[in-house]
């Protein structure tokens, strides 16, 4: 069994454009004579590494809280992309993704620095995959992302964003990617990870 970790370190983060970046403080220390050490942090639901819910672009959306956990945590497949993701290039991506494991189709995951197109997000949406990601800070363009989270908000699709798979192979893997239970939330930090299963017998 082999473990990819696909997040990004929180402090040192990429962070969406005019997003409040993280911040760190230790409120004490050992070596100031402290009894232990202890850190404070600040950060946005959506820097780094992160879930987006439904309720991030639509006011009666799920929240974080309410996402079943088979959202995050399953089955994914691994397709590596470059540019602008067409219709035809998601037809691909989620005819691969099902030869390989048909429970793996449900949540893709991109590699390499592609954008999702409006055409793309309606096959993904229609598909009715349940998780869609991508190493970019937001899906979409970045300077108009509004209507392909729409897309795929409105599917009910979970977001997941800022991964890093750079190590990864394409493929299936088991994904682990639980968000942090923030009550009333539109996203969360998480701590996503790859599991590839079959690695001990390869």
């Amino acid at each position: 069994m082999k473990i990819y970790d696909i997040s990004q370190e929180v402090f040192g983060c990429e962070v969406f454009p005019g997003d409040p970046a993280p911040a760190g403080k230790r409120l004490s220390k050992i070596e100031d004579g402290a009894l232990y050490n202890l850190t404070a942090f600040s950060m946005c639901a959506h820097n780094g590494t992160h879930i987006d819910a439904p309720f991030h672009f639509y006011r009666d959306g799920k929240t974080i809280d309410q996402l079943p956990p088979e959202s995050f945590i399953g089955p994914a497949y691994v397709a590596e992309r470059r540019g602008d993701l067409s219709g035809m290039d998601a037809e691909d991506i989620l005819r691969d993704a099902a030869d390989a494991d048909p429970e793996a189709a449900e949540r893709i995951l991109i590699k390499g620095s592609a954008v999702l197109t409006e055409e793309a997000a309606e096959v993904f949406s229609k598909a009715g995959i349940r998780l869609f990601g991508n190493e970019s800070q937001t899906v979409g363009p970045e300077d108009a992302p509004m209507k392909v989270h729409l897309i795929m908000l409105g599917a009910q699709i979970v977001l997941l964003e800022g991964i890093r798979l750079k190590d990864v192979p394409e493929g299936v893997y088991l994904l682990c990617a639980a968000p942090l239970k923030l009550g009333d939330s539109d996203g969360a930090p998480c701590r996503a990870m790859l599991i590839d299963i079959g690695a001990a017998d390869k």
